[in-house]
């Protein structure tokens, strides 16, 4: 009973029908008739004119995107523990060609338009110092705390202010708009991001990201970039296929909720052990190596997780769009037994 990470999730019937439907002949790369729909799906979703590409990775499509803003003598603000600074293999300095991260705080792995400034009022506006030319933020956050329209818009109004970019990490950004009850715009565009990873692999897909660009001058960076990379892929349609699957009939958000549910069905039973509120499909909570132990004897698996100072232990919990809720009731069952 699988509660390790949602990247192990199955590909959803409708996802492997749509690759099957897209094995037929057509233009290679990103000249299909498949990925040429992209920009028109997006633009539908989001109720704005924008561009959308397709990448295999979300490390990839993070990377991608913030070097159309970014350049090598520039730096990226992020959260301390952010994907990019903790999970890519060191991808941002690869592929940004030496830009360097700056690290921010904020609870929840959330940040704010204070903990941004703090980190940015000590540089000085000199050659000698290396100048911000973007910000970064996860939704969800690495903790499955969500950002609300009103957060995002405050951090894109100190972006402009400081004529920095504004990326969105949106690994989980399906969980987050499942939990906000917003259109994907309000938390986006209309808040004043310019370009952002819109996540599908968690979720239902087997092998596509999406970025979306709301500038459209960034998107022409990144087609070039994209090839030199060696992320221009020669049968694109395929992973094009995917995320329109995901998009039709609003797929993406259905999956999203499932896996929010079991979720939530978790954290009724970790009540008093969560470190984090649980806004999307993850969850942190305190447990003792003897209680994670027992746990596991009966067949649960998680990860362990860094507990607070002062606490016995910790583990993270992660559900996905086809947990099976027979799994997730016994665990909540079990939890509750502790």
């Amino acid at each position: 009973m699988h509660f390790f990470s949602d990247n192990v999730a199955s590909v959803h019937p409708r996802v492997w029908a749509a690759l099957h439907a897209a094995d037929v002949p057509d233009f290679g790369y990103d000249g299909d008739s498949l990925s040429r729909a992209l920009d028109e799906a997006f633009s539908t979703l989001f109720g704005r004119p924008c561009v959308a590409l397709w990448a295999a990775t979300g490390t990839a499509a993070n990377c991608l995107a913030l070097a159309a803003m970014v350049p090598p003598h520039g730096a990226v603000v992020c959260h301390r523990e952010a994907h990019i600074e903790v999970d890519e293999g060191g991808a941002p300095g690869f592929y940004l060609h030496g830009a360097k991260l700056i690290l921010a705080e904020g609870d929840g792995a959330l940040l704010s338009p204070e903990t941004i400034s703090a980190v940015l009022a000590p540089i000085r506006r000199d050659v000698h110092q290396v100048q911000p030319h973007a910000i970064s933020i996860t939704q969800a956050s690495e903790y499955g705390c969500a950002y609300r329209p009103a957060d995002v818009a405050a951090i894109g109004a100190l972006a402009r202010q400081r004529g920095l970019g504004l990326h969105m990490d949106g690994a989980r950004f399906a969980n987050a708009v499942a939990f906000l009850g917003c259109t994907p715009g309000a938390v986006t565009v209309d808040a004043g991001v310019d370009a952002m990873t819109f996540g599908f692999v968690k979720n239902g897909g087997m092998s596509a990201e999406a970025m979306v660009f709301f500038d459209p001058a960034l998107a022409d960076v990144v087609r070039y970039r994209r090839k030199r990379a060696g992320h221009l892929q020669s049968k694109g349609r395929y992973l094009a296929a995917q995320i329109l699957a995901l998009l039709d009939r609003d797929l993406w958000l259905e999956n999203a909720r499932m896996a929010n549910s079991a979720a939530q069905e978790l954290a009724r039973a970790c009540a008093g052990r969560l470190m984090h509120p649980v806004e999307a499909n993850e969850l942190f909570v305190l447990l003792s190596d003897a209680e994670k132990t027992a746990l596991r004897s009966v067949g649960f698996d998680f990860y362990d997780w860094p507990a607070p100072e002062g606490a016995a232990g910790a583990a993270r919990l992660v559900t996905a769009w086809n947990s099976d809720p027979a799994h997730v009731t016994a665990l909540a069952r079990a939890i509750t037994a502790l």
